[in-house]
């Protein structure tokens, strides 16, 4: 057996493609996964399985008399032998590309994590081994109560290894459960949805999920029509959160300051330090935030407006994107801030709201003369960048209150509003709490947020889905 067949584990395949490097600057980042699921219909399991994955991607540097060009190439399942002719591959890329806008000189300075050469962490069927039979209690609960649960719980642990040609050896475990919970009537034309996010599923109990679901089964038995308009609602956390992930988005520095953005001025220059509500709201990301947890480094697998493969590394600090309602930063790389001459805010992996409320939806749902409860948003698009208008639709449930009593159930919407002009009109926010965002929780699901009570958000048509 050849001495490079016996390179399996991570940091050693970050190594051998560092040694196998001719190009002027290297980065190696080598992601290995593993996943364990459950599905269930009908209020049986119906699917459970254990995954793993390797990911490596290689970003060559080449400098040339015109400047820093960089090369990118990222493959599934290496092995040893994939190694070499990934490294060629991704040094032929950056050879043969143009001068990189954000090239900068790789990070440099970082302490190496002191578990860079350990295995690298997994997951498997034992994180369900209390969920399960919790699951089994709900599936009871549920038969005995006349509804159907379907829905799935996801537990994935990424480890992630940085190598750089400059001596960085950064290494970054994460794990990501989400939990999703549907109820729906044996006749089918009630429905109710219900979600989780957690690093261990230990703090997520499906029963405490099927009470609440069972509550608005009970809700739906009594159907209004109502028409479009705008109506005072009530936004649960995960509406929320699925809003200002999206504002995040559209966040980067360089685009607001290119005119392009809802953060760009009128007639130039950016909105910072705008009043944005009268709530004294703050919307901030910090990578040890209790139970949100995310890499403390720059991980980027490819250059955007607002990530640069030459920042890998580079520490991500906590930072206040809104405060005391007012914006206070704007995403940039090391690039993004030279050219715009601001403060450098790389990245976020969660995302906080907090207006210092203290009521629970319940309590604010009881505060309510007349409006709407949502239970969640989907299918949500950008209308226009220029001022964040987005359009989606409400799901499993919208729900009529009346002198602070849920009434019944009304039907879907599909919506247009922005979420920077719902902050600006928002009159109230609930206590925040950890949530998991429906829409994007294929791609971000470390997120606290309030409930929000808006005035008059815009139910700007109906809509026949679920």
């Amino acid at each position: 057996m050849s001495s490079s067949n016996r390179i399996t584990k991570p940091h050693e395949i970050v190594e051998r493609a560092l040694e196998l490097s001719t190009s002027d600057g290297l980065v190696v980042i080598a992601d290995e996964g593993s996943s364990a699921n459950l599905r269930w219909a009908g209020n049986a399991l119906t699917t459970n399985g254990v995954t793993r994955s390797r990911t490596l991607t290689v970003i060559a540097t080449v400098d040339g008399k015109e400047g820093t060009a960089s090369g990118v190439v990222s493959r599934s399942a290496v092995t040893a032998d994939d190694l070499e002719p990934l490294v060629r591959a991704a040094e032929a890329a950056a050879r043969g590309a143009g001068p990189a806008e954000d090239a900068q000189r790789l990070v440099t300075g970082t302490p190496a994590s002191p578990d860079f050469t350990d295995a690298p962490a997994e997951t498997s069927s034992v994180v369900f081994a209390d969920f399960a039979p919790a699951l089994g209690e709900a599936f009871a609960r549920a038969r005995e109560g006349g509804r159907e649960l379907y829905g799935f719980a996801n537990h994935e642990l990424v480890s992630t290894y940085v190598g750089t040609s400059t001596g960085l050896r950064l290494r970054h475990d994460q794990p990501n459960g989400t939990l999703e919970l549907n109820a729906k009537s044996p006749d089918r034309q009630r429905s109710a949805w219900a979600g989780r996010s957690t690093r261990d599923f230990k703090d997520v109990d499906p029963t405490v999920l099927d009470a609440e679901l069972a509550v608005r089964l009970g809700w739906a038995e009594r159907k209004i029509d109502l028409p479009a308009g705008r109506y005072e609602t009530l936004l649960p956390p995960t509406a929320v959160a699925d809003l200002l992930i999206y504002q995040m988005w559209s966040a980067a520095a360089r685009d607001a300051v290119e005119g392009r953005t809802v953060f760009s001025k009128p007639g130039g220059g950016t909105r910072l330090g705008e009043k944005l509500s009268e709530l004294p709201l703050s919307l901030r990301s910090d990578p040890n935030a209790p139970g949100l947890e995310s890499a403390p480094f720059v991980i980027a697998h490819s250059s955007g407006d607002d990530a640069s493969v030459f920042d890998n590394g580079l520490p991500v600090p906590a930072t206040e994107w809104i405060a005391d309602g007012h914006l206070n930063r704007l995403s940039t790389t090391r690039h993004t801030a030279g050219l715009t001459g601001m403060q450098l805010s790389p990245g976020f992996g969660n995302l906080i709201l907090d207006a210092g409320g203290e009521k629970s939806l319940e309590e604010m749902v009881a505060a309510t003369e007349r409006g709407l409860l949502l239970t969640c948003l989907w299918y949500i698009r950008e209308v226009d960048p220029a001022t964040l208008l987005l359009t989606g639709l409400t799901r499993d449930g919208v729900y009529l209150v009346e002198n602070g009593q849920v009434v019944g159930e009304v039907n879907n919407f599909r919506f247009n509003e922005s979420p920077v002009d719902l902050l600006s009109r928002a009159s109230e926010a609930g206590r925040t709490e950890k949530t998991l965002p429906r829409e994007w929780s294929d791609w971000f699901t470390r997120a606290a947020m309030p409930a929000l009570r808006i005035p008059d958000f815009n139910m700007s048509s109906v809509s026949k889905g679920v």
